[in-house]
């Protein structure tokens, strides 16, 4: 995410998470099939990767810090045979970036044992944790997907089924989650009531698979089924796939920035292409913000679908102005903002011959902390642009997100301290415009999908507290061992 988060230019605001399950007939083999999957959800998560199978009710798992790629071979994939599987890419937006903080989290229990693989950030997570300490459990993480198997696990005492524990644990969590929780025996599919984060299924003859993303189930050859629907419990087990839709029927909250610039381009979320929707965005700049400009440029990846709209709106041409090097790994993980500032000419180089002696539109996603457009506006000048005009496709940032979105506190949001102007004054641009709030129905083809604009508007579908609030001024809602 681009101009943002004090990261390279092309990435700005964190990512979230992705998840994979796969219940399978034969058809696949499930730990290659999640190999596949969290590949092409990698865009979600880079900083820890892992699968854990089922083999005839016994669990086994591998997981490590690192790239997919890296954690996962030949040799470790054969190692892990079974009939279904779940599997986790993690960005840490709760909880310290640290191995033993992976997913998917396995847990034994007195009913036996189960895996579970989670998106999205609980808002009473810390509260919870609490309670259940103060009656002896002991947390062998720092993140709230534990919190979520420790509510399952207690549930399951006093239920008849998995299922059943898992439809009780939602009465009780509450925030963000897509979740992936694998018994001896079943796989389930859960998705929070709002449907802040996106859960689609798929199928391939009698194997049913489950990802965050419609992309990864290309990436295996499943046929997209349908999005579980916020609230919805999708089982699959012995006897087929069954769904229990007690939570289900209140106001939807997907995150808008879902379209924005966490999915890859080429999924489809709750009926709705990610592609068209950025392209949308990038027409609806050029009408309410037009430039006398020579052309339009992207800053890789999300950038360059609302350029290409930006283009065909505006009739300026789109060219190729921002080259991006895919092979030196994310920037955010550098530990200070000097080395991640070293990385800016790393990761994006401007293509001299395309806007030398030109006024350029740059089409960038989100402007966060602000910290990074004045070198991308200032890298295109060195490279001979005449003019820079800034146009973002998406809203100033204006509040935090308590879902899973690592939008910093108020005080570090430039758009809360500075006008429009000045941060265009800031990032050296001749002029600047942001899609305004109130076209992101318009974005979505006015499509009832339903969703979150809370870090935009200030107003969140699920209720917000102080504690919220200021857990999040303080920097975040990482639950921290107590001493």
């Amino acid at each position: 995410m681009a101009c943002k988060f004090d990261n390279v230019p092309s990435e700005g605001l964190h990512e979230e998470c992705g998840v994979f399950g796969i219940y399978s007939d034969g058809t696949l083999n499930p730990a290659y099939a999640c190999y596949n999957g969290l590949l092409a959800l990698q865009h979600r998560g880079q900083e820890s990767c892992g699968i854990a199978v089922n083999d005839c009710g016994v669990i086994d798992y591998h997981k490590d810090m690192g790239l997919v790629s890296e954690v996962f071979n030949n040799k470790v994939l054969d190692s892990l045979p079974g009939q279904m599987a779940v599997s986790h890419v993690r960005y840490s937006t709760a909880g310290g970036s640290v191995r033993e903080n992976s997913q998917p989290l396995v847990m034994r229990y007195v009913k036996g044992v189960i895996a579970i693989a989670h998106n999205g950030n609980l808002t009473n997570a810390v509260e919870i944790r609490r309670e259940l300490e103060h009656r002896g459990a002991i947390f062998q993480t720092t993140i709230d997907s534990e919190v979520i198997a420790y509510v399952i696990a207690r549930e399951r005492i006093r239920s008849h089924s998995v299922e059943e524990a898992v439809k009780r644990a939602m009465y009780q969590i509450n925030g963000a989650y897509s979740l992936l929780v694998m018994s001896p025996r079943k796989l389930i599919a859960a998705r929070d009531p709002y449907g802040f984060r996106p859960l689609v299924m798929g199928k391939i003859n009698g194997t049913y698979v489950f990802a965050s993303e419609t992309c990864a189930l290309d990436a295996c050859g499943a046929e997209f089924v349908r999005d579980v629907e916020p609230g919805e419990i999708v089982v699959v087990d012995e006897n087929g796939v069954r769904s229990i839709k007690d939570h289900c029927g209140g106001k939807k909250g997907l995150c808008v920035f879902e379209y924005i610039y966490f999915a890859r381009t080429d999924s489809v979320i709750d009926g709705i292409s990610v592609y068209e929707s950025r392209k949308q965005a990038g027409r609806i700049l050029a009408r309410e913000f037009p430039a006398d400009a020579d052309l339009v440029i992207g800053v890789p990846e999300s950038g360059i679908d609302a350029a290409i709209g930006y283009s065909e709106q505006s009739g300026i041409p789109y060219e190729k102005g921002i080259v991006k090097n895919n092979y030196i790994g994310r920037t955010f993980i550098k530990p200070t903002q000097q080395e991640r500032a070293k990385s800016v000419r790393i990761k994006l180089n401007p293509l001299g011959t395309s806007v030398k002696g030109k006024r350029v539109v740059m089409i960038d996603d989100s402007i966060v902390r602000g910290t990074t457009c004045d070198r991308i506006v200032k890298m295109l000048r060195d490279a001979g642009a005449s003019e820079v005009h800034l146009r973002i496709s998406s809203p100033p940032f204006m509040w935090p997100c308590y879902y899973g979105t690592d939008i910093p506190s108020r005080g570090e949001l430039i758009a809360c301290n500075h006008t429009i102007e000045e941060i265009g004054k800031i990032a050296g641009a001749d002029s600047i415009g942001f899609l305004p709030v109130e076209c992101l129905p318009e974005m979505l083809m006015h499509k009832d999908c339903g969703y979150c604009d809370g870090c935009f508007t200030g107003k969140y579908p699920a209720p917000t507290t102080e504690k919220m609030l200021e857990g999040k001024e303080r920097g975040g809602l990482e639950i921290k061992a107590h001493k």
